[in-house]
């Protein structure tokens, strides 16, 4: 798959890239698998060779950004008015490299714009800016992502393994990650209870 997360700099858009760019991927309940049980997945890109996400309700237990500015040896002081803020598991895939997913008003050059709401950014300044109270007002900070080969997400989505529906700057950044999944759930009018007894009978 090319790198989609590499495409269209200069702040342009890729939202016309794939039909799932921009939209999220709630689990349907009966997804038992650990990994991607009640995960809720943005996708940051979609074309014929396949589609990247990020988890956005998953956080990297006991890793906080503080240490993660530690770890990338940046020499930063983390103001203490970000309030320690979570570090999101984006998915198994390349775990050790990070993603912004954030607010438009912030932009560098390396800023990919995924629609009117959202960006995306992956690079080191944007972190130093964020640990200086100076990057985008909402943000997630992620390691790893998830990735689809061609075709492989179009299969699971004919599979019920996935509901789509639409991003919402509350429900990506202001809805608590432990709510994010019955929140997505509820947007759509989806009793999760309800639906995996009918599914069961099915």
């Amino acid at each position: 798959m090319k790198n989609i997360m590499n495409q269209h700099r200069n702040n342009t858009s890729i939202t016309n890239e794939g039909y799932l760019t921009g939209k999220l991927l709630i689990a349907m309940p009966f997804m038992q698998e650990t990994l991607f049980k009640k995960t809720v997945i943005y996708i940051c890109g979609h074309d014929t060779e396949g589609a990247i996400g990020l988890i956005i309700n998953k956080n990297i237990r006991n890793f906080l950004f503080k240490d993660l500015i530690a770890q990338l040896h940046l020499n930063i002081e983390v103001s203490e008015s970000l309030n320690h803020p979570k570090v999101y598991y984006g998915g198994p895939v390349e775990i050790t490299r990070g993603f912004v997913l954030h607010s438009p008003d912030y932009k560098i050059d390396s800023t990919v714009v995924l629609d009117k709401h959202i960006c995306i950014t992956s690079t080191l300044e944007i972190l130093r800016a964020l640990a200086k109270k100076q990057g985008p007002e909402n943000s997630l900070v992620c390691l790893g992502y998830t990735g689809w080969t061609a075709g492989q997400l179009e299969t699971e989505i004919q599979d019920n393994d996935w509901i789509i529906i639409d991003a919402t700057d509350d429900l990506i950044f202001k809805t608590s990650l432990e709510e994010k999944w019955h929140h997505s759930m509820a947007a759509i009018g989806v009793d999760p209870a309800t639906l995996s007894i009918e599914i069961g009978h099915a």
